[in-house]
């Protein structure tokens, strides 16, 4: 496959397909999965120039989802109920568009689609040097520091950063990738058809939601869309998983 997978729980369990954000990896959700959403069969990739999966442009939001339907094929999933966080919320928008039979209920967890052109022009340029840092401690503290999650620091680390020439280390994922990647997150965010179930949430400590993109997805799916904001920072599955995962559970399982 295109794209390297990471599986949690029973293989016979409800499948759910999750979605990381840009500079992540499917192994981002493992707290929420092996704690929150136990007896589900949550299959989460690492999206293309992320993890181990390919690095190989093209990078654009397209591509993203022909990735994510292409897994669905080779996975045998006709229907499956999608969630997706930040670029992978934007990602999730994309496949649901494209393919909105394939997709029985979508999650957006502070997607990040519709940003303005100059906040994404201005991180992209910033992406041409990479964040680095002198040595695996201080990664896990500064990220400990971001989520306000020591464990889930203690996980990112050693599964997603790389040594450089110079010993200082950086997060695994392709930094061209990732300029092409603020590009596509400042494009017109592809609203799902109507009568998508959406659940939408949103993080107060963020700016990546605007009203803006609630009010075309309220005028779009009406009583389909149902929004709870959350009173924490963007990664809103890290630093909350227990108050996601009852989100996601009830989203989930109502008729």
């Amino acid at each position: 496959m295109t794209l390297h997978v990471h599986e949690y729980g029973p293989a016979d369990g409800r499948p759910l397909v999750l979605l990381h954000g840009l500079s992540g990896h499917g192994g981002r959700w493992r707290l929420l999965a092996e704690r929150e959403l136990a007896d589900f069969h949550v299959i989460a990739p690492d999206l293309r120039g992320h993890g181990d999966s390919t690095r190989l442009p093209p990078w654009h939001l397209e591509q993203h989802a022909a990735d994510v339907i292409d897994l669905l094929d080779v996975l045998g999933l006709d229907r499956t109920p999608l969630i997706g966080h930040s670029y992978g919320g934007a990602i999730a928008l994309h496949v649901t568009a494209r393919a909105p039979e394939r997709v029985t209920r979508l999650a957006l967890l502070d997607p990040a689609a519709g940003l303005s052109p100059v906040t994404a022009e201005e991180i992209a340029l910033d992406e041409l040097t990479p964040d680095t840092w002198p040595d695996l401690d201080a990664a896990r503290a500064a990220f400990a520091e971001m989520w306000s999650s020591a464990e889930g620091a203690d996980l990112e680390v050693p599964a997603n950063f790389v040594q450089l020439a110079d010993g200082r280390w950086r997060r695994r994922y392709s930094t061209a990738m990732a300029v092409t990647a603020w590009s596509e997150m400042a494009r017109r965010p592809l609203l799902p058809p109507r009568g998508t179930r959406l659940l939408l949430l949103p993080a107060a400590k963020a700016d990546f939601v605007s009203p803006e993109l609630v009010a075309s997805l309220r005028a779009r799916l009406g009583a389909d869309l149902t929004v709870h904001e959350l009173d924490c920072g963007h990664a809103v599955y890290i630093e909350r998983p227990a108050e996601v995962g009852a989100l996601l559970r009830e989203f989930l399982c109502e008729a």
